[in-house]
């Protein structure tokens, strides 16, 4: 395994539909067992050092989906906030959800609350998903935020920028399910990401698989310019 970790590892969980249906499943067990992939994740990037961790899990875009898939996807997202379920997974966490909250069920914003209520103080890892969320939405987000701070033109940098952002820069992105895009996933905060693409689809990508990942970020060079 690597011996230089990642601070803030963003991970692109693709390819679950794919995956269930090369096995003749159906769609929805593919986001059941993708979602259980993200439970072992969390576990393993604690145990390997890993400070923050941040999982795409529903883009700004896929609300375009049906409905059925929809609803399907924010009950698990849910239950897995649950704090039964989140003690077999995230003890130790910090749970902080990024993205547009109010466009999610009044129930799950209910449980988002409560949930980054009681693991606030929680220091093992941060573990931040992205649920409805988008990188342009982001900084249109950030800039709002800037204007009603009424912050002077001139004292605007890209410092202040990242503070009104939801989450830090990335060191290491991981995109599973052959595909070799960031998709609008936190694109500034990727500005100097080192980037890792899987041919691994997200419910088949296991401890190994995240090693290797580690490995090859660890033999990069990150030169930030110099």
């Amino acid at each position: 395994m690597s011996d230089k970790i990642p601070n803030h590892l963003g991970i692109i969980l693709d390819g679950n539909r794919r995956w269930a249906e090369e096995k003749k499943l159906p769609a929805m067990e593919g986001h059941r067992r993708g979602f259980e992939r993200v439970k072992d994740t969390v576990n393993w990037a604690r145990q390997k050092g890993i400070k923050t961790i941040t999982f795409f899990c529903f883009s700004t875009e896929n609300w375009k989906r049906s409905k059925f898939e929809v609803n399907y996807l924010m009950k698990l997202l849910k239950e897995g906030l649950l704090p039964k379920n989140l003690e077999k997974y995230a003890k130790g966490a910090r749970i902080r959800i990024i993205g547009q909250r109010d466009r999610l069920p009044k129930d799950l914003q209910k449980q988002i609350e409560k949930t980054e209520e009681e693991t606030k103080n929680n220091k093992d890892i941060t573990v931040n998903l992205a649920i409805s969320y988008g990188g342009r939405a982001e900084l249109v987000s950030a800039m709002k935020n800037i204007i009603e701070k009424k912050i002077p033109v001139e004292k605007i940098t890209e410092q202040v920028i990242s503070d009104n952002l939801w989450t830090s820069d990335l060191d290491l992105i991981i995109r599973t399910g052959k595909e070799q895009r960031i998709s609008n996933f936190l694109i500034w905060q990727a500005a100097y990401s080192e980037l890792y693409f899987s041919p691994i689809y997200w419910p088949d990508f296991d401890e190994k698989c995240l090693d290797q990942a580690m490995e090859e970020y660890s033999n990069r060079k990150r030169r930030f310019g110099k």
